[in-house]
């Protein structure tokens, strides 16, 4: 059985940063694993250490360019068997790599890895789209099943019985047959930290560079649904009262604000 997990690097940008036209200055600028795709890597690298057989293999994939490596060695040093980045010039010049964009790119991996079941996290911690997994499902024609926060997999029956989280509390339960992509929700297990034993072994697995045109995909032919025109930061309004004194003028001062707010009577 194989796994292919999809990962991302997340923009992590400082409390004090500047614009430039579209893009956020390089120097404000850091790169961490994406937290919701942390917990699919570790979902993955459970299903193989609980086959006794030792037959799942954990494939990981990223679209980004070389320094994404960092990220996806993450994945790898964690459990994952090996990995794949998608990348090239011509991705370089694209301004957002949108949901459906991302799917197309990824559509060629899962033709290339031919896995039975597909993690994803359910969305990114920088953009927040949320719709890569279902967007992939769709493109290459799998099951699929959104913020899954349980997973029990019959590997011999081809079923995955997942646990859904939907609003308002609520969860379903139900059965996706395989091949299937499920997008995994935090909090389904507890990410591992890399040992230094796995960290040393990450540096040499298998972490092979596609060309979207080595995987089928021409960048021109891409369509993507997003723009972008803009970028600027939020303005933040605050209007703070600041009590001087010592804890007793505080708190009677605090006392007053509230009973002429109408919050409490006096």
């Amino acid at each position: 059985m194989r796994v292919l997990v999809t990962v991302k690097e997340d923009e992590v940008v400082d409390d004090e940063f500047e614009i430039d036209g579209l893009d956020i200055g390089e120097q404000y600028v850091s790169y961490e694993l994406n937290e919701w795709d942390d917990y699919a890597v570790e979902e993955a690298v459970q299903l193989s250490e609980a086959d006794e057989d030792d037959e799942v293999e954990v494939v990981t994939a990223t679209i980004g360019p070389e320094r994404s490596e960092e990220t996806i060695r993450q994945a790898l040093a964690k459990g994952a068997d090996r990995a794949v980045r998608v990348w090239d010039d011509d991705l370089a010049e694209v301004d957002v790599l949108d949901p459906t964009m991302k799917a197309q790119l990824l559509a060629g991996v899962v033709e290339e890895v031919e896995p039975d079941l597909v993690l994803t996290g359910v969305q990114g911690g920088d953009d927040a789209f949320g719709a890569t997994g279902v967007a992939l499902a769709e493109t290459v024609d799998y099951q699929w099943a959104a913020v899954v926060n349980d997973l029990d997999l019959d590997a011999d029956a081809g079923v995955a019985s997942v646990h859904r989280e939907l609003e308002g509390g609520v969860e379903e339960l139900t059965d996706v047959d395989l091949p299937a992509v499920l997008s995994i929700q935090t909090g389904i297990n507890e990410p591992r930290y890399a040992s230094l034993r796995g960290i040393r072994q990450a540096q040499s697995k298998p972490l092979d560079v596609h060309t979207p045109d080595e995987l089928g995909v021409d960048v021109a032919e891409l369509e993507g649904k997003l723009t972008l025109t803009s970028i600027a930061e939020p303005e933040s309004e605050s209007d703070t009262t600041l009590f001087e004194g010592d804890a007793g003028e505080q708190a009677e001062r605090l006392s007053d604000l509230l009973e002429d707010e109408g919050v409490v009577e006096g």
